[in-house]
């Protein structure tokens, strides 16, 4: 079973294979952006602590910050975002995600919403 987790600012954040995390925006966030233009991508091997802006979003409407939902260390970045912004549009939890870290505090997903948490305060 895949484990996602949430943030209150909207990351996204997925547990793939050995010790593995992908981080995106969710449906939520890219609807409130509007269409995306551009994205600025960290450095492979950049290290952030939870909540520190890791990636620039701009889009027609709006200028944001991905903030890092786990502290870690950038693996991989998703080099398609450069020629192709609007796969975060597109698909915002499969092909338009962000980066892949190795967390360096696994004990932060605790502060993390799962998935009928974060449905709840949505709708709150």
């Amino acid at each position: 079973m895949t484990v996602m987790r949430y943030t209150k600012d909207h990351e996204w954040v997925r547990e793939e294979a050995d010790g593995i995390w992908t981080v995106g925006i969710t449906h939520f966030a890219q609807e409130q952006l509007g269409d995306i233009v551009y994205v600025e991508l960290p450095a492979i091997g950049r290290r952030f602590g939870q909540g520190e802006d890791a990636c620039v979003i701009e889009s027609v409407k709006a200028a944001a910050e991905l903030k890092q939902p786990l502290s870690g260390e950038v693996l991989a970045t998703n080099d398609a975002l450069a020629e192709h912004p609007e796969l975060v549009n597109s698909d915002p939890c499969g092909a338009g995600w962000f980066l892949k870290i190795k967390p360096s505090a696994p004990a932060e997903l605790d502060a993390l919403m799962d998935e009928a948490t974060y449905q709840t305060y949505l709708a709150g």
